[in-house]
């Protein structure tokens, strides 16, 4: 398993050298929201697409 900092080295070696610093904040960002939902479905940490209509009706 790669650490975080493997994670990131690799993300940032995939984009092209012409990057600049905020796509590689972006990219970073996304692939971090990406893991923590993986991680949220594996500990079932989730809600129906039901409950999540009615809490935003009750908004």
């Amino acid at each position: 398993m790669h650490t975080i900092k493997q994670e990131a080295l690799d993300a940032i070696s995939r984009l092209p050298d012409s990057v600049d610093l905020d796509d590689i904040m972006y990219r970073l960002f996304v692939l971090d929201k990406i893991k923590r939902g993986q991680e949220a479905v594996q500990k079932g940490e989730t809600i129906t697409t039901h409950d999540l209509k009615a809490e935003i009706e009750s908004w």
